[in-house]
């Protein structure tokens, strides 16, 4: 069986859906899994264990009929045997109506009309298992499992390299993600944390726990945030790398991650590093599984500018 599935949506969008990739893959061994993704996000299936191959197109661009024909045109040449579109859009089932593929499975909404299974779309619950639940027409009733990552071995060596570079290597470390990047692009999502926050929040663990280092992620658009933070917190260690292969491999390392929205947060739970998240409006049961691990901090005001840092500290420290 051939599979391709369209899954819209940032990094973390992607990482969310992997149950669902996963799934199909231990119910059907032999099918080829192959994936659409936006640009930006195919760096995700570096840690992916089930996608065959990944195409690329950006749904959100203006695109021209000529650029829809070259994509109708080139999934019709691969004879896929079933699609499944992750988002809610005219466009994508007329498209998947196009390519003339015989089963196609989408959410209820725009577009419905151009497939033959509409599965609804129960927003209420955690996003992993909302996508999961696309797979029911190809008779997988299984519950979700859990969120899983491939880490290739040389990803693994990469991260003990960094973290004897770092000085980390026996002491473990609190992980600190709290970018405006691309691991951040959250559609219409509040993810700016003040740096003056973040500030106290380092130097309160570093005053509390002097052998425990805390690493903050950064990203290419990170410059002023993190030259802050340095500034401020003497001895706060510095990581950087484009590649999810090698994030996910430190994030596993850590002994506690503090982040704001975004593909680290989920990374994170697919590893089962100990995790507080910082969110604004979101309901936390959309972004986290129900487990001990995995802690949620949500702005009361719906603005995660408002989440005190005393109120991130009472949760690092279990108070």
């Amino acid at each position: 069986m051939r599979v391709v599935a369209l899954v819209p949506g940032s990094i973390g969008d992607q990482i969310l859906f992997f149950p669902t990739l996963d799934s199909l893959k231990r119910h059907y061994p032999d099918a080829q899994i192959d994936v659409v993704v936006e640009p930006r996000s195919k760096a995700a299936y570096r840690v992916s264990k089930s996608v065959h191959e990944v195409l690329t197109f950006d749904y959100k661009d203006r695109n021209s009929l000529a650029d829809w024909g070259n994509l109708v045109g080139t999934i019709r040449d691969r004879e896929y045997d079933v699609a499944i579109s992750a988002g809610e859009s005219w466009y994508v089932g007329l498209f998947l109506w196009l390519t003339g593929i015989p089963t196609r499975i989408g959410f209820q909404g725009n577009g419905a009309g151009f497939l033959t299974n509409v599965v609804p779309v129960n927003t209420s619950q955690y996003v992993a298992a909302m996508y999961h639940d696309l797979l029911k027409p190809l008779g997988i009733k299984a519950p979700c499992p859990e969120l899983a990552v491939n880490i290739l071995k040389p990803d693994l060596e990469w991260a003990q390299q960094q973290q004897q570079r770092l000085g980390i290597s026996d002491s473990g470390y609190i992980l600190v993600y709290g970018g405006s990047g691309q691991l951040s692009q959250i559609n219409g999502a509040d993810t700016n944390y003040p740096v003056a926050s973040w500030q106290q929040i380092i130097q309160s663990c570093q005053q509390k726990q002097p052998d425990l280092p805390v690493v903050v992620i950064k990203e290419a658009e990170d410059e002023s945030f993190i030259s802050s933070l340095v500034a401020s917190c003497p001895g706060v260690k510095v990581f950087a790398t484009d590649d999810v292969g090698k994030l996910t491999a430190i994030i596993g390392g850590a002994s506690l991650m503090l982040t704001i929205n975004g593909a680290p947060l989920h990374l994170g739970v697919a590893v089962q590093t100990y995790t507080i998240a910082l969110l604004g409006a979101v309901d936390p049961g959309k972004l986290l599984p129900t487990s001990d691990k995995f802690l949620a901090l949500k702005s009361m005001s719906g603005k995660i500018a408002d989440i005190a840092p005393v109120t991130v500290l009472e949760k690092i420290w279990g108070g």
